[in-house]
């Protein structure tokens, strides 16, 4: 950072990534303030600075005791411990020190006192809400949410039918001829734990799903205008079942409210789709399969006469941005349901389901809404009139 930088970043005055302190003198409160930025994206203490911005400087006695409270901090007082830069500053008014937090890689970070604090605006504060802690863990691939086993279900809450069609299209073999017993297939595809299932058994080959976690649904409404206020619906659904049902019904209360247009084929011809079909499975199948499991919410299919928006519970996760899915990248939220998603729906888990959503068919907004922790496709109807 040099001074220029420092300049506009007081002007402007604190935010989530730049916290101003006249001091500090407390290893506590040195440490929630690095834990914060760890676990919300990183960013820079600058010390010797009042919260207005304005500049009090500190002593070079200043600089050498907070170097020292710094170290402590960091090793001694956050878990697992951080490492900080720091940047001396010398400047007409005093000299300050700027101290630089990169965004961890091993959330969440605690306190000595094992609290989790995360930045909210230009303050901070303390995690407490359990879903929210786990979509820490999730982040860095220490838990998952479809891992989870679901109390009360047993083996007679699988769908034994699809399970054997499963069974018999990945390994060429009936369930009978493989001579394992059901419970050892179940923990081997890794869908529970031989006497119940976990979340991602439950959505992929449960009887019914909706009777254990009635929230995985899909809510699906088509709206008589272009605003979510209006009262006048055309049709709306809720859908349930299993996600491969899920995806087969929702797909059908898309298709059978968009026009078909005729595009140069005879009279007598169904015609096509306004949008893709091809692009609207793809947009599908990533809802399903990579929203945010650890959110107990629907996801919410809104069709209006000028849009279809998709919107699933969840932003991207981790450092993924709307710019890189479109290239390809992708980051499995839900490992065990993608891999098994490979051989129920048209997914193929490469990354090449945006990229193929927007070759067929190019009036698509992603919207990665990490306030509202949500994930918004806006697919544009063509004008038809």
């Amino acid at each position: 950072m040099d001074t220029q930088q420092l300049e506009i970043i007081l002007a402007q005055g604190e935010d989530s990534q730049h916290q101003f302190k006249r001091n500090i003198t407390n290893v506590d409160a040195f440490a929630a303030e690095l834990v914060a930025f760890a676990n919300t994206g990183g960013g820079h203490l600058i010390i010797g600075v009042e919260d207005s911005g304005n500049i009090t400087g500190l002593s070079r006695e200043d600089i050498a005791r907070l170097n020292q409270l710094l170290s402590n901090a960091a090793s001694q007082h956050v878990r697992p411990p951080l490492h900080p830069t720091t940047q001396n500053m010398t400047l007409e008014q005093g000299m300050i020190m700027v101290v630089s937090v990169p965004e961890g890689l091993n959330k969440p970070y605690m306190d000595n006192q094992a609290r989790i604090w995360v930045k909210a605006g230009a303050d901070k504060r303390h995690v407490t809400a359990r879903e929210e802690i786990q979509r820490m863990f999730q982040a860095t691939g220490l838990i998952y949410a479809e891992e989870s086993l679901i109390p009360s279900t047993t083996l007679q809450d699988i769908q034994r039918v699809r399970l054997a069609e499963y069974f018999e299209n990945r390994y060429q073999q009936t369930l009978e001829e493989s001579g394992l017993p059901l419970a050892q297939i179940i923990k081997s595809l890794h869908i529970g734990n031989g006497q119940q299932l976990n979340l991602a058994g439950l959505l992929l080959f449960g009887k019914n799903p909706q009777q254990f976690r009635p929230a995985f649904m899909v809510k699906a409404v088509y709206i008589d205008g272009i605003n979510i206020a209006s009262q006048h619906y055309r049709d709306s659904e809720d859908i349930e079942g299993s996600l491969i049902a899920q995806y087969e019904k929702s797909l059908a209360f898309i298709t059978r409210n968009l026009h078909r247009l005729q595009a140069g084929q005879g009279v007598n011809s169904l015609g096509k789709l306004e949008i893709p079909e091809i692009a609207l499975q793809e947009v599908l199948v990533n809802a399903l399969i990579h929203r945010d499991y650890f959110i107990s919410a629907p996801i919410r299919i809104l069709m209006f006469t000028d849009r279809v928006e998709i919107i699933s519970p969840g932003h991207l996760p981790n450092h993924l941005t709307i710019e890189q899915i479109r290239f390809g990248l992708s980051n499995m939220r839900n490992p065990i349901i993608a891999s098994h998603a490979t051989r129920q729906m048209p997914y193929r888990g490469l990354g090449s389901g945006i990229p193929r959503a927007l070759e067929s068919y190019a009036f698509i907004q992603f919207i990665d809404d990490r306030a509202g922790n949500q994930f918004k496709v806006i697919m544009q109807r063509p004008q038809t009139g």
